[in-house]
């Protein structure tokens, strides 16, 4: 009589009450159908195929951003501004609230005035001279109101188209968060501009932002050596749109933006792959730093 012992039943690791005979070619361990991820040789485990992910180095552009075959960053920047424009409709005093304005004044009753250089008894101030800085940036999500007939919707309805054209491409090059990032410096230099010059002036728009994607999109076709004629039609009708509009729109954002992103791109595109994410994170912190002091400069001048 055959007295060997009964083979041993062996069952999933993840699922014990599953037989199976299958191992993970990477760890060795039992594994079930449910558990099988195909490669290259057998299978392998969920947590093997985890780890070996992590262990990938993703590709990323010449600029050092990950590829992304989604832009989510320019279509979130899109929902935003609708949103804020829908906001306005129901509650049109958020541009007096939040647009870049460096001097404005209050009235008694509470109405507001922009700043002409008099001073008048009994009336308050208010704007970024006096630390309502988040207009630098809030600013740039607001556009033109209703109110201000037909080219109020086409404020934001050009804005938005011109962010869908542009921000697919540079967000391909640069990946998200260096897109991010031009993107609120742009729109900060913008806004810094119209500070500097023009600070009695109430101004919204996206336009800083646009411009330095403009700017920006510019330096990446030189970088990459892209033809360069359709690089130049773009940007000279941007520069031609800029004069043309000087005398209803803000020139002063549009300009500051269009250096703002350019300068900051530059430095995207021709710092040392070695050290490229953290030379990077320092022109933008330099480029944050300067708009911030010139920002302190400007305020001494206006509250002397």
């Amino acid at each position: 009589m055959d007295a060997s012992p009964a083979p041993r039943v062996t069952t999933c690791y993840r699922h014990p009450a599953y037989e199976t005979y299958v191992r993970c070619t990477r760890c060795d361990r039992f594994i079930c159908p449910s558990c099988m991820r195909e490669a290259p040789v057998g299978h392998q485990c969920v947590e093997c195929v985890k780890e070996g992910a992590r262990s990938v180095r993703r590709p990323r552009t010449v600029f050092g951003g990950r590829i992304s075959a989604v832009p989510a960053v320019t279509y979130a920047l899109m929902t935003l501004n609708i949103l804020a424009y829908l906001a306005e409709l129901l509650r049109p005093a958020l541009v007096d609230d939040f647009g870049a304005v460096g001097h404005g004044l209050v009235g008694p009753d509470g109405a507001r005035y922009l700043f002409d250089g008099e001073a008048y008894p009994g009336y308050g101030a208010e704007g970024i001279a006096y630390g309502e800085w988040y207009r630098l940036i809030t600013s740039a999500f607001l556009h033109l109101p209703p109110g201000d007939g037909y080219f109020g919707v086409l404020h934001v309805l050009m804005n938005m188209y011109c962010l869908w054209q542009l921000g697919p491409a540079v967000e391909s090059v640069l990946g998200r968060s260096r897109f991010l990032g031009l993107y609120l410096l742009s729109a900060l230099g913008g806004s810094v501009l119209v500070y500097l010059i023009s600070p009695q002036e109430l101004v919204v728009g996206a336009s800083g932002a646009l411009f330095g994607l403009a700017g920006a999109y510019y330096v990446i076709s030189r970088r990459l050596g892209h033809d360069l004629r359709a690089a130049n039609r773009f940007l000279m009708i941007f520069l031609v749109w800029m004069l043309l509009s000087a005398r209803f729109t803000s020139w002063e954002g549009h300009l500051g933006g269009l250096l703002a992103g350019g300068a900051l791109t530059l430095a995207y595109a021709y710092a040392p792959a070695k050290r490229r994410t953290l030379l990077h994170l320092g022109a933008g912190a330099a480029m944050l730093a300067l708009l911030v002091v010139l920002v302190l400069a400007r305020t001494q001048q206006l509250t002397a």
